[in-house]
């Protein structure tokens, strides 16, 4: 599908939750923020139907979110319908890893295909200070159960301040060299003042090859992570909702009244 200014999308990125076990500095203020309430969110038929209308519009790659996908009930049972579905080639899930030496192999098994994992240090007292609490030893289960159920590639994501040449940045560096993992250094955004830059490493931020969609776990297809412009799937139907934002999908990302990183997945 081709949107007005002539990129190709091919990607779906879907959260299935803005519930988050972790408390990260740079994304979730000290008292949180309004959730969304259970009826608001979409069941797994809708988001397979969802998903189905973005296959058939010629959309090929899907991509599970948060929040945290990991704490979404029965989170397998999702994967599988979405493996089965035609026209997919590619299914991955964007994780902090908490909760993923517990679920490697049963998401491997229903189909899924690769993970993303969110890891800005190899420190263990900075991993507690960054994430408000967390704990590095299970990230590092989890990514070793990930190559260990076939989940491959495995890319980490790594936010940094200004620069891949950080300490910490370095240290996931220096992890992903030794363990034949990519690293993909994000640089930290905010979507009230519309800053971000293009991701060292991967094509996010970089708007003109731009090719992604993103639906919200509350049913809301988002054309840009940095825009307010969204269309409800339970509204327009999933079709219409999504050539809705491909239609309006803007050239550039900008400043938003909302946040929706913290709901939408990056």
């Amino acid at each position: 599908m081709v949107d007005r200014f002539g990129r190709s999308l091919d990607c779906l990125r879907i959260s299935v939750t803005d519930r988050c076990n972790l408390r990260c500095r740079y994304c979730m203020p000290t008292e949180g923020f309004p959730l969304a309430s259970p009826d608001e969110m979409l069941s797994f038929d809708e988001i397979v139907a969802v998903a189905e209308a973005a296959l058939r519009l010629g959309l090929t790659r899907l991509r599970l979110t948060g929040g945290e996908p990991l704490l979404r009930p029965s989170l397998e049972r999702l994967v599988s319908r979405l493996a089965s579905l035609p026209g997919l080639t590619d299914l991955a899930l964007s994780t902090n890893g908490i909760l993923l030496a517990d679920q490697a192999g049963a998401l491997a098994a229903a189909g899924l295909q690769r993970v993303n994992v969110s890891l800005d240090t190899l420190s263990p007292a900075r991993y507690r200070y960054l994430t408000r609490g967390g704990d590095l030893s299970r990230v590092l289960q989890g990514i070793a159960a990930a190559r260990e159920a076939g989940l491959w590639p495995i890319k980490l994501n790594c936010v940094v301040h200004q620069s891949a040449a950080e300490p910490d940045a370095q240290s996931v560096a220096a992890f992903a060299a030794r363990e034949g993992l990519e690293v993909r250094f994000i640089p930290r955004m905010d979507a009230a003042t519309g800053i971000f830059s293009v991701v060292q490493g991967g094509s996010g931020g970089d708007c003109p090859r731009c090719r992604r969609l993103r639906l919200s776990c509350t049913g809301l297809v988002r054309p840009c992570l940095f825009s307010d412009l969204g269309f409800s799937v339970r509204q327009w139907g999933p079709e219409e909702a999504l050539r809705r934002a491909i239609a309006e999908k803007p050239a550039a990302g900008g400043p938003c009244t909302h946040n929706w990183i913290r709901a939408v997945g990056g």
